[in-house]
């Protein structure tokens, strides 16, 4: 299996600069982080009229941070298991919440960017930067010892899921609602 000699590595490569790094980026993207983060752009996309998109916020991002909880309460993986751990945590670990969250908030964030037309010579950085962004919060779960690597993958995988229902589920309903024209 390819998550022990991942974990492993990581684990034997810390360097107290990375850690404080990844601490924080971690931190930043727990629950509260994240939500902070949510109910500013909410609070952004309500002052701009914006109320479809913000339905789908409200959905895509607490919703992902409720299937998390009831995958990890079905899947009950234990968590990395260090002699020295960078950070212990008891809550389960398949799938990370904090991937999932990020995945789910910065994909959020560029598909609401793209939207705009005049968006259109910063695609490739708004792609690269929502990228970027949630590969390091999955980085920075492994690094720590709090995830395994598939951990941080199935996060990947749930989080893209469920943006993908929220936002087309959301246009659905407002192409009902509004017609095809909306």
């Amino acid at each position: 299996m390819i998550d022990l000699p991942i974990s492993a590595w990581f684990h034997a490569h810390t360097h107290p600069v990375v850690t404080q790094f990844m601490l924080v980026l971690s931190y930043w993207h727990s629950t509260p982080g994240l939500l902070l983060m949510t109910a500013v752009l909410g609070w952004s996309l309500h002052r701009a009229g914006r109320s479809w998109w913000l339905l789908a916020l409200v959905l895509s991002v607490p919703g992902v941070m409720l299937l998390n909880v009831g995958v990890k309460n079905l899947v009950q993986r234990a968590r990395p298991h260090f002699d020295d751990p960078v950070l212990v945590l008891t809550t389960y670990s398949f799938p990370s919440g904090h991937t999932a969250g990020a995945t789910v908030f910065y994909g959020f964030l560029a598909a609401f960017l793209l939207s705009h037309p005049r968006a259109r010579p910063w695609q490739g950085w708004i792609v690269a930067v929502a990228a970027a962004m949630i590969l390091l919060v999955g980085l920075s779960r492994i690094y720590l010892g709090v995830h395994y690597f598939t951990d941080v993958v199935a996060a990947l995988v749930e989080g893209v899921f469920w943006l993908a229902v929220c936002l087309s589920g959301v246009r659905a309903f407002q192409r009902r609602r509004n017609g095809p024209a909306a």
